[in-house]
Parts: structure tokens; C-alpha cells; sequence
């Protein structure tokens, strides 16, 4: 008789905390817990939130009447701790001062690691990590610049890419260990990536290169970015923001949402329609890239994330792409699962 785990999800984002209970892989229940801006200003840094957020998630356990003893791991998705190969980690101290120090970067994706120790230490059980978004297993080629101060470095939505190639090899009948796709992640934040064996082995660097995004400027000409950031317009707080968050499509329509630009688009704003297909051109050309770096022998091109449930979008998308491989389409992202 197969054996049963009860294994608990938790999710950080920027305004929510998704978590979710699995028995093996069956889902007994999900939920987001939803932070308003108002109740999150009063921390200073990510990292404050955590007492706060765990226990709005006990709370939520209490409620559930999940009882110490019923779980049988706690997972996280993982932050940005040092760089780290694809796969399952158990939540050490080590991880834990990463996370907290920031040393490799803020993101409330730092949460998951203290979050899942923290519960899992509640429930008696032990806590873990997949696939966070510090993996990396880019090829040494692919970490040049052209500038020996500043390496290329991963930061890749890692959790999304491996689950949706790992699909994508079931369904070609295929062993992911010999597999060769290209996996575009389109969201908030975009990762486009070559994935060869298994591995992440170049990315577009989701949050300082490759398309720009609903909310990132993406790559951007180096030179005249210097001349702006000397002119004495922005503090670098200021201009980060406006790379990291005030980029892409809020930068030329004031929306950072999919939904609000079709709508304008079918209204017949025609700037709108030029500047949503400017963001598939983008998006099909760092695919193009991809494509050069498995030398154009590839599995399939999966397109996932978000922004994938748009049809707009990825017509233009495959218009560009079609000719590399079998498109193969995830829309969403189910990190719960990926994470279960």
C-alpha cells in the first residue's frame, strides 16, 4: 500500500502568502492570505513580516483543524540565497542568514525558507526548499558579460521552468535528463531560458536583462542608462524603481495589467496595441537566442506563466517563433504543486 504524506506549501509574494495541504499529490486545501500595503508599511524590511505572516498562516491551520502530527514536511519556495543547483534542500541556518542578510538580493520570496522552519518546527516535522530562485546551472560561456566587474548571474523563476519541462518531457515521452527545450516564463517578471538536460544553462536574467515586462524595463542600452543615472534627475533608489517595478508596460501605459491593455486594445488604442506587440517582439527574440544556445536542436519551445493565458500575446509570440520547434503551452503557474 502506498504510503501517505501530508506536505504543506507556503508561498511568500509581494501582498499575499499562498499555502496549500497535499496528501501525496492530491490537494486538500488551498488558500491565499492577502496583505494590504496599508498592514505591510509598517515593516521596514521584508524580513520583519515574518512573525506577522506566520501567524496569520497558524491561524489558518488552527481553522483547518490540521493537528500536530498531520504533516509530514513543510516546504517553502525558496529566496535568493547563494547560487545553488536544481533541486530539494533542506532549510539550514546557513540558508536562513542568506535569506535574512539579503545579501543576494530582497524578495518576499526570502520568507519561504524562515516560514517553512518556523511551521514545520510548530508541527514537530521538518522544513524544505525546491528549486529557489538563486538556482544556477548556467554553462561557464553564458556567464560573460563583456565586463570582468560584472559576471552574469541567474536569477530565474526556477520552480515554474523545471515543473513545466519536466511536463513537457512526459508528454514527448521523453527523459528529462536528455531533453532540450526553450521555456519562456512570462509574468510580472519574465525568465527566458535554455534548459538542456535537466539544467537551466543560460537565462535572461529576469530582473536586469532580457524582454521587458508588465513591470520591467528588462535589458536596456547601457551607455545612455549611465548619462540618465548621472543627470541628476533620480536618486538610484529612484531609477531602480523605475527599471524594477515603474518599467515595461507601466513605464509607456501607466498599467501593469495584461487585462486593462487588451481591453484598450480592442477599444482601438493603437499605441497600446504597438507597445503590447513590442513586449512579444522582445519576448520572441530572446527565445530566438535561446534557440542558438542549444544550436537549434530543440524539444519544444514551452511558453508558461501568467501571461501565457493570453492569447493576444502568444499569437504574436509564435508568429516569430513557430519555425524552432513544437510550441507547447502551461499557462499559469501551479509553484503549490511544483513545491508538493
Amino acid at each position: 500500500m502506498k504510503k501517505r504524506y501530508r506536505i504543506f506549501a507556503i508561498n511568500p509574494g509581494s501582498t499575499s502568502t499562498k499555502v496549500a495541504l497535499f496528501e501525496n499529490k492530491n490537494s486538500i486545501f488551498k488558500q491565499t492570505l492577502t496583505h494590504s500595503p496599508f498592514e505591510l508599511q509598517r515593516f521596514k524590511k521584508i524580513w520583519h513580516q515574518y512573525e506577522y505572516r506566520k501567524e496569520k498562516i497558524m491561524n489558518l491551520l488552527k481553522e483547518m483543524d490540521v493537528k500536530i502530527g498531520e504533516i509530514s514536511a513543510v516546504v517553502g519556495r525558496g529566496g535568493l540565497f547563494k547560487p545553488l543547483k536544481g533541486g530539494t534542500y533542506i532549510v539550514d541556518n546557513n540558508m536562513i542568514s542568506d535569506a535574512r542578510s539579503a545579501k543576494y538580493g530582497e524578495h518576499a520570496s526570502n520568507l519561504g525558507c524562515v516560514l517553512a522552519y518556523g511551521i514545520a518546527w510548530s508541527y514537530g516535522t521538518s522544513a524544505y526548499v525546491v528549486d529557489p530562485p538563486s538556482v544556477d546551472e548556467m554553462s561557464p560561456l553564458a556567464r560573460y558579460s563583456g565586463m570582468k566587474e560584472l559576471p552574469r548571474r541567474s536569477i530565474v523563476h526556477a520552480l515554474n521552468i523545471h515543473a513545466t519541462a519536466r511536463m513537457a518531457s512526459v508528454a514527448i515521452k521523453k527523459d528529462y535528463r536528455k531533453s532540450q527545450f526553450v521555456v519562456a516564463h512570462l509574468g510580472g517578471g519574465m525568465s527566458i531560458t535554455a534548459v538542456e538536460g535537466g539544467k537551466i544553462i543560460d537565462c535572461s536574467l529576469g530582473l536586469s536583462g532580457g524582454p521587458f515586462t508588465p513591470e520591467r524595463a528588462g535589458v536596456l542600452p547601457v551607455v545612455e542608462l549611465l548619462e540618465l543615472a548621472y543627470s541628476g534627475k533620480y536618486t538610484f533608489d529612484e531609477l531602480k524603481k523605475r527599471i524594477i517595478g515603474n518599467g515595461g508596460l507601466v513605464s509607456y501605459l501607466n498599467t501593469n495589467d495584461a487585462k486593462e491593455v487588451e481591453k484598450r486594445i480592442n477599444a482601438g488604442d493603437e499605441y497600446a496595441k504597438e507597445v503590447y506587440e513590442a513586449m512579444a517582439f522582445q519576448i520572441a527574440k530572446e527565445i530566438g537566442s535561446m534557440a542558438t544556445v542549444l544550436r537549434g536542436k530543440i524539444d519544444g519551445v514551452i511558453l508558461t506563466g501568467g501571461l501565457a493565458h493570453s492569447k493576444m500575446l502568444l499569437d504574436w509570440i509564435k508568429e516569430r517563433v513557430s519555425f524552432i520547434a513544437k510550441i507547447m503551452v502551461y499557462p499559469g503557474e501551479d509553484e503549490m504543486k511544483a513545491l508538493a
